[in-house]
């Protein structure tokens, strides 16, 4: 009886247990995601405490809303297919060549989507702006077209299809595709009928996530898009800080969040479907040789390809950096204008540094104990259901958050609004997803019955924990907290409206110097973007360590 009566309890206790992890990161969500932007999109559409959901209607009525919403889906889809087009070739590359310097470029490819977006915006701003290196070598400029926005968008995505795609090529066996050509198909056929279909889901997930983050662009655009080209969380900045409009900021809102979800519902199904449908060789196995002129000729196209769209960009924002004798854009961020800061440009560094390492110390417990408690497969609904719902932060409005942290956290017992903690929370909110799926697939891979042994014998969760799971997973906190670090120290959209003129962040510091005219402040935009892109590729790098030489397709 005693031991019936166990085996029923167990189920319940490990169940309870999950819930007891998920405590933390649903309270984390609900109070610094949930209610600041339920206050937010309250605040717009209630009058005298009554609902006007007829504003919904006039606002998508409106003629201009109505165009920011077609480019929105009409540069996201064509942000997206370039992409696609240009990097698709630099995963087959990846995946099965083996060429001296390939880890190297591998952690250069991937220094652009670590780079904050106003940096890559700068950086553009640089090379096809007025006075960059296009304008001054033979007159052309781009910023006023809608090139430099998708250019932009490829050079910022380009690794997240090379990691998705080409880390799931590598892996695939190609006996396969080769027995098909034994048995008469010709490449081509060989490729369509057996290596394509099994990229299908990882191809499927890479477009959706260039998507996603094309979709709800705004540093890029905001930078690069002028009064010209407005995205839907360019335009809700607009409405919220220029014309303080919280109607219609509200309603599109409410429009990004449908389209996210739908798009993060996608993605869900098709992640689930690369998970069981594959199997896998070790990627080590597929790399070879570049054999033959053609093969080579594609090495030599990619790897033009790589300095000219990703280091080119980077070159000349350096250059322009140094463009002032004796450092001399460096050295005027030693002293405040008495402007735009209160306290010198140089400041926003340590200010950066600071906020991302606690930033990182959130991210890395809430994202930790979420990941523990979606480790089991079989959990139920609600939990399966958290697990999309701690992606939202990547695609819902980082300025609705932002403005929500304003608005709604201002009272007792969460008055926080003059504190500085509201920064590196709002970093925090975007560092868990890259926490979570850094960590999930390694604890899903942990035996569950070494847990299960380690439990009978009397250890306690938290001694299971420490003694079966943390040795196996400690390479890949330490890369989930370098990624939520990197994230955090580029994020903007939020931190635009909290920090604090006497504490500026990097990104903040650059995007109000370009605000401002005069070639001393462009100059020091560039010195600041350099320091961040020098810190972020510092980050990525020791990434690429910690990740070892056989570690690929998952970011």
């Amino acid at each position: 009886m005693d031991l019936a009566r166990t085996e029923v309890a167990a189920p319940r206790r490990r169940y309870a247990a999950r819930l007891g992890l998920m405590a933390l990161p649903v309270a984390f969500f609900g109070v610094f995601f949930a209610y600041p932007v339920a206050a937010i999109v309250a605040r717009g559409l209630q009058v005298d405490g009554a609902w006007q959901f007829g504003r919904i209607a006039d606002v998508l009525a409106q003629p201009d809303i109505r165009h920011v919403l077609w480019f929105t889906t009409w540069q996201a889809l064509a942000s997206t297919a370039l992409t696609l087009l240009v990097a698709l070739p630099g995963a087959y590359v990846f995946a099965r060549f083996d060429f001296p310097g390939k880890q190297v470029l591998r952690a250069v490819v991937t220094v652009p989507f670590v780079l904050p977006t106003v940096v890559v915006g700068t950086a553009f701003l640089a090379l096809v702006g007025r006075g960059g290196l296009l304008d001054e070598l033979w007159g052309v400029r781009l910023d006023t077209t809608v090139w430099a926005i998708l250019l932009a968008h490829v050079f910022f995505n380009y690794a997240v299809v090379v990691r998705t795609v080409g880390g799931l090529w590598a892996q695939l066996d190609p006996r396969q595709e080769e027995a098909a050509r034994m048995l008469g198909a010709s490449r081509w056929t060989a490729w369509r009928t057996v290596t394509l279909p099994a990229l299908g889901p990882a191809v499927a997930a890479a477009t959706l996530m260039v998507f996603l983050f094309t979709f709800t662009s705004f540093g890029v655009v905001q930078i690069l898009g002028g009064p010209t080209f407005s995205t839907l969380e360019v335009e809700i900045y607009r409405q919220t800080s220029e014309i303080f409009d919280l109607s219609t900021a509200a309603v599109l809102t409410l429009v990004q969040f449908a389209a996210v979800g739908a798009i993060l519902a996608v993605h869900a199904w098709t992640v689930r479907r690369r998970e069981s449908a594959l199997r896998l060789v070790d990627a080590g196995q597929t790399a070879r040789r570049p054999r033959g002129a053609g093969q080579w000729a594609l090495l030599a196209g990619v790897l033009a390809t790589v300095v000219v769209l990703l280091l080119l960009p980077l070159a000349v924002l350096v250059q322009r950096s140094l463009g002032a004798p004796g450092f001399g854009y460096y050295r005027a961020l030693t002293s405040a204008d008495g402007g735009v800061f209160l306290v010198p440009p140089i400041e926003a560094i340590g200010n950066s540094l600071e906020y991302a390492v606690v930033a990182t110390l959130i991210a890395v417990a809430v994202g930790g104990l979420a990941a523990a408690a979606l480790t089991r497969r079989d959990a139920g609904r609600f939990v399966r259901g958290f697990d999309a719902l701690l992606m939202l932060p990547l695609g819902v409005s980082a300025v609705t958050v932002g403005f929500g942290f304003l608005i709604a956290l201002d009272e007792p017992p969460l008055d926080l609004r003059a504190t500085w903690i509201l920064v590196p929370l709002a970093q925090a909110l975007v560092g868990v997803p890259f926490v979570v799926r850094t960590m999930l697939p390694v604890l899903r891979a942990v035996d569950h019955r070494l847990r299960e042994a380690a439990a009978v014998l009397g250890a306690s969760p938290w001694r299971v924990w420490r003694e079966v799971d943390l040795p196996m997973v400690r390479r890949a906190l330490l890369i989930s907290a370098g990624f939520a670090f990197a994230v955090s120290l580029g994020e903007f959209g939020a931190t635009v409206f909290i920090a604090r003129p006497d504490h500026p962040t990097l990104p903040v510091a650059v995007a109000k110097l370009l605000g401002r005219a005069g070639q001393l402040n462009y100059g020091q935009a560039m010195a600041l973007s350099t320091v961040l892109m020098v810190v972020c590729a510092v980050a990525l790098l020791v990434l690429e360590r910690l990740r070892g030489a056989d570690r690929t397709g998952e970011f």
